[in-house]
């Protein structure tokens, strides 16, 4: 039981009271002022869209009439796709991966078989695609599904080698079964194995092709139930196609083998080819090669067939990038791809099977990318992919997400960006180009900027739930390229594979100034530039981050001795633990000893660096290896482009670096910040002392291990508890790292009458601390005189790590950092002028004016991991306080602006996504979200304002959020559709001569054949009908769409008029054998006209 503290209560009564009289009718005025305009009902979550490269693909389908197509994945998601910017995610409940996916073609629905065993119905007429119906199998495993064109009745294959049919209006299963049994010859004792294919002959549809996996071929009549003809080969069959005369059909084998066959010629095949086989000279059969997986034929009207086929190379094409090969009449094109092949599809210009297929392009959908190829043109170029689908095409890193952007800044980044792109593509459009797109009412420009394994950012146009690539730039073309692996190896030890992958990102958007950590704890600096230049050197500073604990327990006089002498606060010109801008790479190397000192773990290229319009390299940072340890991975970065600074944190301390100056003006350890308030007694408990030099009198330097949440586990797919403190149980008290930073026009000290430009500091132990920045006049001065930076004590203190901070002015009002508008940096002649003058105004600042008074106060809000606090300035009272959580602890935390006012938004380890109220910290909204399962969601987590968030939900994809009401209501509008009604193409022409006599495709009347009546009822436990959410209505609705409507309309109307002119024909047969009755009695009337009765 807690002991009763009487003077604490004492001493909080006399604090409220002096606050009070000497602050006047402040409390009264706080509660009057700070009217809280954001309610609980204007916050609402719900997913809004994913883009990026669907995870681990499956399976594949196409809408030749529709044209939209459909990815299934191995987690059980689905994909559809339209024209550029018609997406669509969908999920299954199970997870289970899909294996199959049919198109009701032109009919707004499609067909999911799953691992499993469960058929799914979806309704593809309504924006957010809904399952209808759903059939769970339970005695056999789905291996095979097949949907004919304009059929409602769908056949399933399964692993015992039986076929069951599905209606796929009601989802009944038929009494019709294909027993394996009597589809094989009764002599064959071994089973078929699995079936592999089912199709219908395009010219007879009561004829059906069965592919068992054994290498048996089946041609099943489904009229007379029995197997017509058998095909046997002796290797193991992938697939089956038809020739659309429906005369022959052609088989792969897992021997890279085709085979040919003529339906009549059941014996052996027609024709055996090997495509990628060596044809020995003496007439014997090729040797094996790797198996042909599918196979498509396609004909066309004027020239040779195409044949298209996946594997099939040879096994001694050791390391050979999979391949697709195209045979088209006597050419054979090899296409290698980057990733393995998951499946693919040949786009044709019918959806008829009976027709000439006219095939024009070729979806090649692999592991890791989608790929369209076009046929109709010399050496098959691909088409350019406008979806953004190349999120991943190195490791995502780290994300920022910017909401509400200046309007020039998409343009100008589109304009640099166009000049990046590859040439080579087909000059045809887009063929995957259904769907409308959505009525969105949100026009505020929306930027995502990506940090990746290789060094590369991309930024990203995120307007209007639409995702286009709009600018990349490659941040390794500043280092040199590696030529000593060893030596290499040696400098880059603090990272795992990846030297160049960015960590950090800071960006100020409306002076475009970006600034990158890297993960060898380096930081550039890029100005935004329309113009190419060539940088002869590349200007460089190196900074010595150290954490010494000697310098703690006993500082000794002039402010460290040996190495450690601090530089002055404010002096312009590179202290002993810099080098200068000119001086690169570092003269300073390996000592005579072996011990490694002031060597980055990355060396900046000396020779000239051409650099294209967009972001240009300004200055390169980089940490130093000390006294044999490597430097510390950068923790915390921020950037201001109105006072010129950029500051970087770590678990050893900070510095500030004048970019305008190139130089570096603080160089703390965090402890030093503090002065002599340090409330910590830092005594570690476990240190580990650096190797010492040999002949000298080194100082006992401690380098304790660190746990950090940075890129280095971006591979890591398990969640532990790594903190962004970067610091360790054993070494948590002596260890203080840098969280956070925020720069400001505020109160630097507690009392001031007068606000300053500031920077706050967070650290990991819960501390904000106040540094003043004194800066130049703008202009000239500003180049020329140096910025003074002063620590000035400690705001206050939070349960766990400082996440963020932000400030308000008296009336609530969110006030960003003041900034710098953009200039073109490289202007020669009248745009120079532009540029000086742009200089010499006053940065824009939204902070209130420096003759403000001190009752009209700022209020600071600080979110750390486990609480958040508002403190009144300059008093430093802490005025609202709220716990966020006690069992789990915020990951990120942003202070977000929206429509009518101001929150903190948190995402929480255990899943919680919450806002709360400014400046009175009340809960808003706490939904139970996503539970952290990994640590790419903490790692790329984000808030931005308008009630926009996002996350990396996959190594591929970006899953897009809002927690405002507001988008939730109109996300209906804003989403594209993916179904439109269209006419579907009419049946090909018979001909004269083959209507007269026949040879043309045979209808057949499947209701009939498959339905209740004949084929009787299925067994009741073979499969379990599960009716969809959306209820009766929604299945009608499916059922029966516009076009199937207009479709049943026309076949109604004939049958109508069919029998109108049968009736007629009826009317007139009776009325000539009513005339003919009528002659007839008349002839017999005269006859017997004259006749005596008794004649008779």
């Amino acid at each position: 039981m807690k002991k009763f503290n009487i003077r604490k209560v004492l001493d909080g009564l006399k604090e409220q009271a002096s606050s009070s009289a000497s602050s006047g009718q402040s409390g009264t005025q706080e509660n009057n002022l700070m009217q809280e305009t954001l309610q609980s009902e204007n916050f609402q979550l719900c997913k809004t869209v994913r883009h990026g490269f669907p995870y681990q693909p499956s399976s594949m389908a196409h809408d030749p009439v529709q044209k939209i197509l459909a990815i299934g994945t191995q987690s059980g998601a689905l994909r559809l796709f339209g024209r550029p910017g018609v997406e669509c995610y969908c999920q299954h409940e199970s997870g289970a991966a899909v294996i199959s996916l049919q198109f009701l073609i032109n009919e707004g629905a499609l067909v999911s078989a799953l691992a499993d065993d469960s058929v799914h119905l979806w309704n593809l007429r309504q924006k957010r695609p809904a399952i209808l119906h759903s059939l769970k199998f339970n005695r056999e495993r789905i291996t095979f599904v097949h949907l004919p064109f304009q059929s409602k009745w769908l056949y399933i294959g399964t692993e015992k080698g039986n076929i069951h049919i599905v209606n796929v209006e009601s989802f009944t299963l038929s009494g019709y079964v294909i027993m394996w049994n009597k589809a094989i010859e009764l002599s064959s004792k071994a089973h078929p194995g699995p079936v592999v294919h089912i199709s219908d002959n395009p010219m007879d549809e009561g004829k059906l092709i069965i592919g068992y996996e054994s290498g048996i071929v089946v041609l099943w009549d489904l009229k007379s139930k029995k197997a017509d003809y058998r095909y046997t080969y002796d290797e193991a069959i992938h697939s089956v196609a038809w020739h659309h005369e429906g005369k022959q059909f052609i088989c792969s084998h897992s021997d890279g083998t085709l085979t040919i066959w003529n339906i009549k010629g059941q014996g052996k095949p027609f024709q055996t080819i090997t495509p990628h086989g060596k044809q020995p000279k003496d007439g014997k059969k090729p040797e094996p090669c790797k198996p042909i997986l599918k196979v498509e034929y396609k004909t066309t009207r004027l020239g040779d067939p195409f044949m298209i086929l996946s594997g099939g190379l040879s096994y001694d094409t050791v390391g050979r990038r999979p391949c697709l090969t195209v045979m088209h009449g006597k050419s054979t094109a090899v296409l290698e791809m980057d990733y393995p092949i998951v499946d693919f599809l040949t786009l044709c210009e019918t959806p008829y099977p009976n027709d000439f297929q006219e095939p024009y392009a070729v979806v090649v959908l692999l592991e890791k990318d989608l790929v369209v190829i076009d046929l109709a043109q010399n050496g098959y170029p691909i088409f350019e992919n406008p979806y953004p689908l190349t999120i991943h095409e190195s490791p995502v890193t780290c994300c920022e997400y910017y909401a509400d952007c200046p309007v020039d800044l998409i343009p100008a980044l589109y304009s640099v960006g166009s000049r990046q792109k590859r040439q080579g593509y087909s000059k045809k459009e887009w063929p995957i180009s259904g769907g409308n797109w959505g009525l969105g009412t949100q026009s505020y420009p929306e930027i995502i900027i990506t940090g990746h394994a290789d060094g590369t950012v991309k930024f990203w146009d995120a307007s209007a739930i639409m995702l286009q690539v709009l600018y990349k730039l490659k941040t390794a073309k500043v280092f040199e390229k590696s030529r000593n692996n060893k030596e290499e190896k040696q400098n880059t030890e603090i990272v795992d594979e990846d030297p160049f992958a960015i960590q950090i990102m800071a960006w100020c958007p409306e002076s475009r100034m970006l600034c990158v950590a890297g993960v060898s704890a380096n930081l550039i600096i890029y100005r935004f530039s329309k113009q190419e230049i060539t940088t002869e050197v590349v200007q460089l500073l190196e900074v010595r981050l150290q954490y010494e604990v000697n310098d703690m327990e006993s500082p000794p006089e002039g402010g460290g001795g040996g190495d450690r002498d601090l530089p002055t606060p404010g002096a312009a010109s590179p202290s002993p633990q810099t080098t200068g801008p000119p001086t690169h790479p570092s003269s300073s190397s390996n000592s005579s000893d072996g011990v490694r000192d002031n060597v980055p773990c990355l060396k900046v290229r000396s020779t000239p660096l051409k650099q294209s319009p967009g972001y240009q390299v300004d200055l390169v940072v980089q940490l130093v290896w000390v006294s044999g340890e490597p430097p510390q991975q950068i923790t915390s970065l921020a950037l201001n482009s109105s006072y010129g600074l950029i500051v970087f944190g770590n678990s050893n301390g900070l510095a500030v670096v004048d970019y305008l100056q190139k130089t570096v003006l603080l160089n703390l350890g965090t402890v030093e910040l503090y002065g002599s308030n340090d409330p910590y007694q830092r005594q570690p408990r476990s240190p580990r002392k650096t190797r010492q030099p040999s002949g000298g009198n080194g100082k006992d330097c401690y380098q304790c291990s660190t746990v950090l949440l940075t890129v280095s586990n971006y591979r890591d797919n398990s969640f532990s508890r790594s903190r962004s403190s970067s610091v360790t149980s054993i070494d948590k008290e002596a260890r203080e790292a840098i969280t956070s930073f925020h720069f400001c026009e505020t109160f630097a000290r507690k009392g001031d009458s007068i606000i300053t430009p500031c920077l706050y500091v967070g650290t990991s132990l819960g501390t904000v601390l106040a540094v003043a920045l004194n800066l130049p006049p703008a202009g000239e001065q500003r180049l020329l005189q140096p910025v003074i930076v002063l620590p000035s004590g400690t705001l206050g203190r939070l349960k766990g790590s400082i996440l963020r901070m932000a400030f308000l002015d008296n009336t609530g009002t969110f006030l960003p950092p003041a900034f710098e508008l953009w200039y073109e940096p490289n202007a020669v002649g009248a745009d120079s002028e532009e540029r000086d003058k742009a200089r010499k105004r006053r940065p824009v600042s939204v902070s209130p004016s420096t003759s403000q008074e001190l009752q009209e106060s700022q209020y600071a809000v600080v979110c750390s991991e486990k609480q958040a606090k508002v403190i009144a300035l300059p008093s430093q009272n802490c005025i609202f306080k709220h716990s966020i959580t006690e069992t789990s602890f915020v990951l990120r935390a942003d202070v977000v602006q929206m429509n009518i006012g101001n929150c903190v938004a948190c995402f929480c380890a255990n899943g919680h996504i919450m806002t709360l109220s400014l400046p009175g910290l009340r809960p808003l909204l706490d939904v139970n979200y996503l539970p952290l399962t990994d640590m790419r969601i903490a790692r790329t987590f984000c808030f931005t304002n308008l009630g926009q968030a996002m996350y990396l939900t996959s190594p591929t994809e970006i899953q897009r959020i809002t927690y405002s009401q507001e988008t939730c209501e109109n996300l209906q509008e804003m989403l594209g559709e993916l179904f439109t009604p269209v006419e579907t193409p009419e049946a090909p022409n018979r001909g004269f001569f083959k209507g007269l006599f026949g040879g043309g495709a045979t209808s057949l009347d499947r209701e009939e054949l498959f339905g209740e009546m004949q084929a009787g009822k299925a067994s009741r436990g073979l499969a379990q009908h599960i009716p969809g959410p959306q209820g009766l209505e929604g299945m009608k609705g499916a059922a029966s769409g516009v076009v199937a409507d207009l479709a049943r309309a026309r076949i109604a109307l004939d049958e109508r008029g069919q029998k109108l002119g049968e009736l007629d024909e009826r009317t007139a047969a009776m009325l000539a054998s009513a005339d003919s009755f009528g002659k007839h009695a008349h002839d017999m009337m005269l006859k017997c006209k004259d006749k005596k009765w008794y004649q008779f």
